[in-house]
Protein backbone atom coordinates (compact mmCIF):
# COMPACT_ATOMS: atom_id res chain seq x y z
CA UNK A 1 0.00 0.00 0.00
CA UNK A 2 1.05 3.59 -0.39
CA UNK A 3 0.78 5.47 2.77
CA UNK A 4 1.61 9.57 3.37
CA UNK A 5 1.97 10.19 7.08
CA UNK A 6 2.04 14.12 7.48
CA UNK A 7 3.98 14.79 10.57
CA UNK A 8 6.01 11.36 9.99
CA UNK A 9 9.54 13.68 11.05
CA UNK A 10 8.00 13.86 14.56
CA UNK A 11 7.38 11.78 17.45
CA UNK A 12 4.21 9.97 16.80
CA UNK A 13 4.15 9.85 13.12
CA UNK A 14 7.92 8.36 13.10
CA UNK A 15 6.57 5.61 14.82
CA UNK A 16 3.89 4.99 12.56
CA UNK A 17 6.40 5.37 9.59
CA UNK A 18 8.55 2.40 11.28
CA UNK A 19 5.90 -0.17 11.58
CA UNK A 20 4.56 0.37 7.79
CA UNK A 21 8.02 0.17 6.63
CA UNK A 22 8.72 -2.46 8.44
CA UNK A 23 5.67 -4.35 7.11
CA UNK A 24 6.53 -3.58 3.36
CA UNK A 25 4.97 -0.68 2.45
CA UNK A 26 5.60 2.24 0.73
CA UNK A 27 5.69 5.75 2.67
CA UNK A 28 6.21 9.48 1.86
CA UNK A 29 6.48 11.62 4.67
CA UNK A 30 4.74 15.31 4.43
CA UNK A 31 6.01 17.23 7.78
CA UNK A 32 7.81 21.51 7.97
CA UNK A 33 9.94 20.27 10.89
CA UNK A 34 8.61 22.86 12.86
CA UNK A 35 8.93 19.97 15.88
CA UNK A 36 9.52 17.24 13.91
CA UNK A 37 13.48 15.82 13.51
CA UNK A 38 14.79 14.83 9.84
CA UNK A 39 17.08 12.08 12.26
CA UNK A 40 13.67 10.80 12.99
CA UNK A 41 13.33 9.46 8.83
CA UNK A 42 14.75 6.39 7.59
CA UNK A 43 16.94 7.45 4.75
CA UNK A 44 15.17 5.90 1.53
CA UNK A 45 11.84 7.34 2.83
CA UNK A 46 11.12 10.44 0.91
CA UNK A 47 10.65 13.28 3.14
CA UNK A 48 8.47 16.94 1.54
CA UNK A 49 9.47 19.74 4.27
CA UNK A 50 6.05 21.54 3.38
CA UNK A 51 3.60 23.17 5.64
CA UNK A 52 -0.11 20.77 6.09
CA UNK A 53 -1.46 24.48 5.22
CA UNK A 54 0.25 25.10 2.01
CA UNK A 55 -2.54 23.52 -0.44
CA UNK A 56 -1.30 23.65 -3.44
CA UNK A 57 2.00 21.98 -2.50
CA UNK A 58 0.06 19.55 -0.63
CA UNK A 59 -2.19 19.18 -3.80
CA UNK A 60 1.02 18.28 -6.08
CA UNK A 61 2.80 15.58 -3.85
CA UNK A 62 -0.99 13.39 -3.40
CA UNK A 63 -1.12 13.95 -7.01
CA UNK A 64 2.53 12.85 -7.89
CA UNK A 65 2.47 10.21 -5.37
CA UNK A 66 -1.26 9.00 -5.74
CA UNK A 67 -1.55 7.33 -1.63
CA UNK A 68 -4.45 4.74 -1.04
CA UNK A 69 -4.26 5.56 2.22
CA UNK A 70 -3.18 8.97 4.29
CA UNK A 71 -2.30 9.35 8.24
CA UNK A 72 -2.68 12.33 9.37
CA UNK A 73 -0.49 13.02 12.48
CA UNK A 74 0.56 16.77 11.33
CA UNK A 75 -1.38 19.32 14.22
CA UNK A 76 -0.94 22.27 16.52
CA UNK A 77 -0.09 20.20 19.94
CA UNK A 78 0.08 22.77 22.63
CA UNK A 79 -3.34 23.21 24.87
CA UNK A 80 -2.07 25.98 26.54
CA UNK A 81 -0.86 27.45 23.46
CA UNK A 82 -3.83 27.00 21.89
CA UNK A 83 -5.30 29.06 24.52
CA UNK A 84 -3.12 32.12 23.93
CA UNK A 85 -3.46 31.87 20.04
CA UNK A 86 -6.54 30.39 19.50
CA UNK A 87 -5.98 31.49 15.40
CA UNK A 88 -3.15 29.73 14.62
CA UNK A 89 -4.62 26.44 16.51
CA UNK A 90 -7.94 26.44 13.93
CA UNK A 91 -5.12 27.48 11.04
CA UNK A 92 -3.26 24.66 11.35
CA UNK A 93 -5.66 21.82 12.73
CA UNK A 94 -8.44 22.81 10.73
CA UNK A 95 -7.53 24.38 7.65
CA UNK A 96 -4.30 22.20 7.41
CA UNK A 97 -6.58 18.77 7.84
CA UNK A 98 -9.03 20.32 5.00
CA UNK A 99 -5.91 20.74 2.52
CA UNK A 100 -4.80 17.14 3.23
CA UNK A 101 -8.57 16.04 2.78
CA UNK A 102 -9.06 17.72 -0.01
CA UNK A 103 -5.93 16.27 -1.71
CA UNK A 104 -7.13 12.88 -0.65
CA UNK A 105 -10.54 12.40 -2.56
CA UNK A 106 -9.05 14.67 -5.89
CA UNK A 107 -6.53 11.72 -5.76
CA UNK A 108 -9.37 9.02 -4.83
CA UNK A 109 -7.30 8.09 -1.75
CA UNK A 110 -9.33 5.47 0.28
CA UNK A 111 -8.61 5.76 3.55
CA UNK A 112 -7.66 8.66 6.08
CA UNK A 113 -6.70 7.90 9.41
CA UNK A 114 -6.55 11.08 11.99
CA UNK A 115 -5.50 12.28 14.80
CA UNK A 116 -7.76 13.46 17.53
CA UNK A 117 -7.88 13.78 21.45
CA UNK A 118 -9.54 12.16 23.85
CA UNK A 119 -7.53 13.71 26.39
CA UNK A 120 -9.27 16.75 25.82
CA UNK A 121 -12.52 16.02 24.29
CA UNK A 122 -14.55 14.60 26.81
CA UNK A 123 -13.30 17.47 29.61
CA UNK A 124 -13.14 16.50 33.40
CA UNK A 125 -14.12 12.76 33.75
CA UNK A 126 -13.42 10.75 36.75
CA UNK A 127 -13.54 7.47 35.43
CA UNK A 128 -12.12 5.99 32.16
CA UNK A 129 -14.59 7.48 29.18
CA UNK A 130 -16.47 5.82 26.33
CA UNK A 131 -16.77 7.00 22.84
CA UNK A 132 -20.42 7.52 23.84
CA UNK A 133 -19.44 10.41 26.22
CA UNK A 134 -20.69 13.48 25.20
CA UNK A 135 -18.04 15.70 23.94
CA UNK A 136 -17.31 18.90 25.78
CA UNK A 137 -13.80 20.69 24.78
CA UNK A 138 -12.94 23.61 26.71
CA UNK A 139 -9.68 24.33 25.20
CA UNK A 140 -9.56 26.02 21.43
CA UNK A 141 -6.92 22.79 21.10
CA UNK A 142 -10.35 20.36 22.29
CA UNK A 143 -13.01 22.28 19.98
CA UNK A 144 -10.40 21.69 16.42
CA UNK A 145 -9.60 18.48 16.97
CA UNK A 146 -13.82 17.83 18.08
CA UNK A 147 -14.66 19.95 14.73
CA UNK A 148 -11.67 17.88 12.63
CA UNK A 149 -13.86 14.50 13.37
CA UNK A 150 -16.92 16.70 12.16
CA UNK A 151 -15.37 17.35 8.89
CA UNK A 152 -14.00 14.15 8.12
CA UNK A 153 -17.99 12.88 8.33
CA UNK A 154 -18.26 15.43 5.62
CA UNK A 155 -16.15 14.27 3.26
CA UNK A 156 -16.93 10.59 4.55
CA UNK A 157 -20.63 11.41 3.69
CA UNK A 158 -20.20 13.50 0.15
CA UNK A 159 -16.71 11.70 -0.89
CA UNK A 160 -16.81 8.07 0.54
CA UNK A 161 -13.77 8.61 2.08
CA UNK A 162 -13.30 5.50 4.76
CA UNK A 163 -11.72 7.70 8.30
CA UNK A 164 -11.06 6.71 11.61
CA UNK A 165 -10.55 9.08 14.13
CA UNK A 166 -8.08 7.91 16.54
CA UNK A 167 -8.90 9.60 20.60
CA UNK A 168 -5.43 9.13 21.93
CA UNK A 169 -4.91 9.90 25.19
CA UNK A 170 -1.88 11.26 26.79
CA UNK A 171 0.90 9.97 24.56
CA UNK A 172 4.98 9.29 25.84
CA UNK A 173 7.68 8.32 24.61
CA UNK A 174 10.85 7.89 22.77
CA UNK A 175 11.61 11.19 20.21
CA UNK A 176 8.68 12.70 22.10
CA UNK A 177 9.93 16.69 21.53
CA UNK A 178 10.97 18.00 25.14
CA UNK A 179 10.97 21.55 24.03
CA UNK A 180 7.26 22.64 23.31
CA UNK A 181 4.61 22.53 26.11
CA UNK A 182 3.42 19.04 25.75
CA UNK A 183 4.65 16.18 26.95
CA UNK A 184 5.11 16.11 30.38
CA UNK A 185 7.22 13.31 30.38
CA UNK A 186 9.92 14.05 28.22
CA UNK A 187 10.06 17.74 29.70
CA UNK A 188 10.71 15.66 32.88
CA UNK A 189 13.28 13.70 31.11
CA UNK A 190 15.13 16.61 29.90
CA UNK A 191 15.19 18.39 33.10
CA UNK A 192 16.57 15.71 35.13
CA UNK A 193 18.84 14.21 32.96
CA UNK A 194 20.39 17.99 33.21
CA UNK A 195 20.36 17.80 37.00
CA UNK A 196 17.63 20.38 37.53
CA UNK A 197 13.99 19.92 39.61
CA UNK A 198 11.00 19.09 36.97
CA UNK A 199 8.58 21.61 37.09
CA UNK A 200 4.76 20.84 37.92
CA UNK A 201 2.47 22.85 37.19
CA UNK A 202 -0.43 23.55 40.61
CA UNK A 203 -0.66 21.16 42.90
CA UNK A 204 0.41 18.11 40.92
CA UNK A 205 -2.74 16.52 41.24
CA UNK A 206 -3.70 16.22 37.77
CA UNK A 207 -4.61 12.30 36.44
CA UNK A 208 -4.01 11.65 33.03
CA UNK A 209 -4.01 7.99 30.63
CA UNK A 210 -0.65 7.59 29.97
CA UNK A 211 -0.08 5.54 26.71
CA UNK A 212 3.43 4.62 25.30
CA UNK A 213 4.13 6.05 21.80
CA UNK A 214 5.06 3.01 19.63
CA UNK A 215 1.70 1.19 20.76
CA UNK A 216 0.09 4.21 19.75
CA UNK A 217 1.77 3.71 16.29
CA UNK A 218 0.44 0.11 16.45
CA UNK A 219 -3.06 1.04 16.39
CA UNK A 220 -2.92 3.59 13.43
CA UNK A 221 -1.29 0.79 11.77
CA UNK A 222 -4.67 -0.98 12.21
CA UNK A 223 -6.71 1.66 11.17
CA UNK A 224 -4.94 2.28 7.99
CA UNK A 225 -5.67 -1.70 7.39
CA UNK A 226 -9.24 -2.19 8.96
CA UNK A 227 -11.67 -4.41 6.89
CA UNK A 228 -14.34 -2.66 5.10
CA UNK A 229 -17.22 -4.40 7.24
CA UNK A 230 -16.22 -2.34 9.99
CA UNK A 231 -17.57 1.01 8.91
CA UNK A 232 -21.19 1.92 8.36
CA UNK A 233 -22.23 3.83 5.03
CA UNK A 234 -21.22 7.53 5.05
CA UNK A 235 -20.26 7.59 8.77
CA UNK A 236 -16.39 8.04 10.41
CA UNK A 237 -15.07 5.83 13.23
CA UNK A 238 -14.04 7.03 16.65
CA UNK A 239 -11.60 5.31 18.85
CA UNK A 240 -10.45 5.79 21.93
CA UNK A 241 -6.62 4.58 22.12
CA UNK A 242 -5.53 4.43 26.00
CA UNK A 243 -5.09 2.33 29.09
CA UNK A 244 -7.54 3.41 31.24
CA UNK A 245 -4.94 3.60 33.91
CA UNK A 246 -4.94 6.98 35.35
CA UNK A 247 -1.59 8.65 37.21
CA UNK A 248 -1.14 12.00 38.47
CA UNK A 249 1.56 14.24 37.70
CA UNK A 250 3.61 13.95 41.36
CA UNK A 251 3.59 10.38 40.90
CA UNK A 252 4.46 10.50 37.47
CA UNK A 253 7.56 13.09 38.02
CA UNK A 254 8.70 10.27 41.08
CA UNK A 255 9.23 7.21 38.66
CA UNK A 256 10.67 9.41 35.85
CA UNK A 257 12.92 10.59 38.73
CA UNK A 258 13.41 7.14 39.69
CA UNK A 259 14.40 5.97 36.15
CA UNK A 260 16.83 9.42 35.93
CA UNK A 261 18.48 8.27 39.04
CA UNK A 262 18.98 4.54 38.04
CA UNK A 263 20.67 5.22 34.87
CA UNK A 264 22.50 8.02 36.38
CA UNK A 265 23.81 5.57 38.77
CA UNK A 266 24.80 2.65 36.14
CA UNK A 267 26.69 5.99 34.55
CA UNK A 268 28.69 6.55 37.78
CA UNK A 269 26.94 9.83 38.89
CA UNK A 270 25.68 8.87 42.46
CA UNK A 271 24.29 12.56 43.49
CA UNK A 272 19.96 12.05 43.89
CA UNK A 273 18.40 14.25 41.83
CA UNK A 274 16.45 17.59 43.51
CA UNK A 275 12.70 17.03 44.34
CA UNK A 276 10.42 18.71 42.15
CA UNK A 277 9.35 22.35 41.92
CA UNK A 278 6.02 24.10 42.13
CA UNK A 279 4.68 26.72 39.84
CA UNK A 280 1.44 28.00 39.02
CA UNK A 281 -1.83 26.08 37.46
CA UNK A 282 -2.07 26.34 33.76
CA UNK A 283 -4.88 27.68 32.36
CA UNK A 284 -6.84 24.79 30.13
CA UNK A 285 -5.72 21.90 32.22
CA UNK A 286 -7.87 19.22 32.90
CA UNK A 287 -8.37 18.04 36.54
CA UNK A 288 -8.43 14.21 35.20
CA UNK A 289 -9.08 12.45 31.68
CA UNK A 290 -9.24 8.74 31.34
CA UNK A 291 -10.73 6.91 28.23
CA UNK A 292 -11.96 3.19 27.67
CA UNK A 293 -10.35 1.85 25.38
CA UNK A 294 -12.79 -1.41 24.75
CA UNK A 295 -13.79 -0.58 21.20
CA UNK A 296 -10.51 -0.22 19.91
CA UNK A 297 -9.64 -3.89 21.23
CA UNK A 298 -13.14 -4.71 19.77
CA UNK A 299 -12.65 -3.40 16.39
CA UNK A 300 -8.84 -2.92 15.55
CA UNK A 301 -7.71 -6.03 18.09
CA UNK A 302 -5.17 -3.43 19.62
CA UNK A 303 -4.51 -3.03 23.29
CA UNK A 304 -1.63 -1.76 24.93
CA UNK A 305 1.55 -3.86 25.32
CA UNK A 306 3.42 -1.83 27.62
CA UNK A 307 3.00 -1.12 31.12
CA UNK A 308 3.60 2.71 32.24
CA UNK A 309 6.83 1.08 34.23
CA UNK A 310 8.30 -0.33 30.98
CA UNK A 311 7.09 2.84 29.25
CA UNK A 312 9.15 4.89 31.11
CA UNK A 313 12.14 2.88 31.12
CA UNK A 314 12.53 3.23 27.76
CA UNK A 315 11.58 6.63 27.25
CA UNK A 316 14.05 7.59 30.05
CA UNK A 317 16.76 5.35 28.43
CA UNK A 318 16.17 6.90 24.47
CA UNK A 319 16.62 10.46 26.44
CA UNK A 320 19.64 9.40 28.37
CA UNK A 321 21.56 7.56 25.77
CA UNK A 322 20.66 10.61 22.90
CA UNK A 323 22.14 13.18 25.93
CA UNK A 324 25.39 11.21 26.07
CA UNK A 325 25.38 10.88 22.53
CA UNK A 326 25.12 14.93 21.70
Amino acid sequence: MKIIVTGGAGFIGSHIVDVCIKSGHNVEIIDDLSSGSSRNVPEDVPLHKVDIRNTQSIAEIFQKFQPDAVCHQAAQLSVSRSVREPLLDADINCLGLLSVLEAAVSTGCKRMVFASSGGVLYGDVPTPAPETAPANPISPYGITKWVGEKYLGFYAREHGLRSVALRYSNVYGPRQNPHGEAGVVAIFCNQLLDGQPARINGDGRYIRDYVYGPDVATANFSALFLEESHFKEKEILSLNIGTGTGTDVNALEKNVRTQVEHLRAHAGEKQRLPEPEYGPERIGDLRSNLLDATRASDVLNWKPTHSLAEGLEATTRWFFDRKGSS
